[in-house]
């Protein structure tokens, strides 16, 4: 399972959706950076390939990072997932 995260202005709490295949992930990925360097803000209707019930909708131009990763159940026990893993490292 890939996960697609997204991290809004003003939101503490990212959100996120899952996507099955590595390809769909990466499409999901380029639609939204895409949106995200558009002058015009637009609306991205997000579904999730593993909570099929869950639907998000935002503005492209409230997002400030997106981040593309596996989760596949297999991290390393006490290891933060994301960027700041390398911080923590001693």
């Amino acid at each position: 399972m890939i996960s697609i995260d997204l991290t809004l202005k003003y939101s503490p709490v990212p959100v996120s959706v899952q996507r099955k295949e590595a390809a769909d992930a990466e499409a999901l990925y380029a639609q939204i950076t895409a949106a995200m360097r558009s002058a015009t803000p637009e609306l991205l209707e997000l579904t999730c390939e593993k909570q099929t019930e869950k639907k998000v909708a935002l503005m492209s131009d409230q997002i400030s990072a997106v981040i593309l990763s596996q989760k596949d159940g297999s991290a390393v026990a006490g290891k933060v997932p994301g960027f700041f893993a390398l911080a923590q490292d001693s």
